[in-house]
Formats: structure tokens, sequence, C-alpha cells
């Protein structure tokens, strides 16, 4: 399906409104861009291209992303420099990820991811950063920044997975950022890196950005409830949360691992 031939009826303009509904929480909460979710809807219930369907997400993810930046700003839950310092490593990343795709075995990166998902879920049972705990940035800090903004967009590039689900269980696991502070670092980590690939996105025609912008206008109703949520909660119920999150991302990527082993 092509951005000209996305369904306009009144039913798909609720579909579009519904999934940007579930986006925005998810995203609120966990700190994600919410393409785990709109992606996966777009093809199940609109017939959706999967590129262009990954391309709608992305457009509808910069709005979406920016009202959850400003409900844990509020707080004073976001990490300003290292989430710009994230973003540079991550728009490089994403351009080796691109050029390094038809190189490499997807069904094999998808296990691999498989075995990363696996161990964040048990790690997080395990550590629990304190809400007091910041993000600064230090001649230690600061390298590994761009290193986790490096791999993080490699790995968008590979496997199309947001960058959120890297980034918010990598800071509290290795950078002793508080669960509020990652989430909040992360959406704002996410708006340019969503900006750049939209813009690219466009020339090629691979958005639709009516669906986008319904989808993003929906996502923004519910990004503050999802965050007000996340800063209500106690850090380890939200490490439970974020966890289950993670083991249906984990499905998620066995699946087409399984899938394309069959395939291949």
């Amino acid at each position: 399906m092509t951005p000209d031939a996305a369904p306009r009826s009144a039913r798909s303009i609720i579909l579009y409104l519904v999934i940007g509904l579930a986006a925005g929480l998810l995203s609120g909460l966990f700190g994600v861009g919410g393409g785990t979710v709109i992606v996966p809807m777009l093809v199940m219930l609109l017939a959706f291209d999967q590129r262009i369907a990954a391309g709608t997400s992305l457009a509808a993810i910069v709005p979406t992303a920016t009202v959850g930046v400003i409900s844990y700003a509020i707080g004073g839950n976001v990490a300003w420099i290292p989430a710009l310092i994230l973003a540079v490593g991550s728009v490089i990343g994403a351009q080796i990820g691109t050029a390094l795709l038809p190189r490499i075995s997807q069904t094999a990166l998808r296990w691999g991811f498989v075995a990363f998902v696996v161990l964040v879920i048990i790690s997080l049972f395990f550590v629990v950063p304190s809400r007091d705990a910041e993000l600064h940035v230090t001649w230690i800090t600061g390298p590994g920044l761009v290193l986790l903004g490096l791999v993080t967009g490699v790995l968008a590039g590979l496997l199309g997975v947001g960058g959120g689900v890297v980034v918010v269980p990598l800071l509290m696991l290795l950078f002793g950022a508080s669960d509020l502070i990652a989430k909040g670092t992360s959406l704002l980590m996410m708006i340019p890196t969503a900006l750049s690939g939209t813009i690219g996105n466009i020339r090629r025609g691979n958005v639709d950005l009516l669906g986008g912008a319904l989808i993003g206008l929906a996502a923004c109703c519910t990004t503050a409830v999802g965050a007000y949520f996340a800063t209500s909660i106690e850090p380890w119920l939200g490490n439970i949360l974020f966890a289950a999150f993670m083991v249906y991302i984990g499905l998620q990527m066995a699946i087409k691992a399984v899938r394309g082993r069959n395939k291949d």
C-alpha cells in the first residue's frame, strides 16, 4: 500500500485515533516512541506496507515524544545534554545500520536481540535506581552515551526497534539514572532522530502524513497520562511493568526470527 492509496474511511480514521491513544499511553509510561504498537497495528488493521507503516510511525513519534518530554520536564526528569549526545550517536548509528542491513543475517540479529531482552528483564529485578539518581556528563559517561547512541541507532537501522527499548534500561543499568530520568531523556533523544528519519521518508514516499498526523494527535492526548502514572508508581513497580513490556518486545522479535528462519 502506498500513502496515496491509504484508507480514508470513517473506520480507518477511528483506527488511526485508537492506535494513537494506545501508543501515547505506552510512550508516556515507558519512555518509548510507541512504534512497537503503531507499526504492527497499521499492518494488521489497515493492511499497510511494512515500510510505510514504519515511516508513518516515525512521523507520529515527533509530536508524541514532544508532549512526553514536556510532561517529564515539568518534574525535572529530563537530562538535556545527555539526550542530545545520545541523539547525535543515534542518527549516525541509524545510517550505519541501514548500510549494514543487506549484509547481515536478520534471523541471527533478532535472536541476539531476544537474548539482550532476556538479560535486561532479569537485571530489572535486581537493579532499581533511586528516584533521586541523576545523569551527569563526565569524561567517562560522555563517551559512553555516544557509544550507547551509536548502538541504539545501528539496532534501529537493522531491526527497526525503537530507541527507547534499548536506551531506557541501559541508562538505568549502566549509567545509574533513575527510571524517570531514563524515560524523559529517551523521549527527548527521539525527537531529532524521528524528525531526521521523517524528512528522509517523505522524500522517498514512505510515509502517510495524514495517518501520522492523526496518530500523533491522538497520542498527545494520552502521553501525559502515561507520564503521570510513571511518576506516581513506585520505582520497583515501574521496573516490573517495563519488564512486562520487554517480554512483549522479545516475543515479537522471536516470532519474526522464527518466520525469517522458515523463509530461509
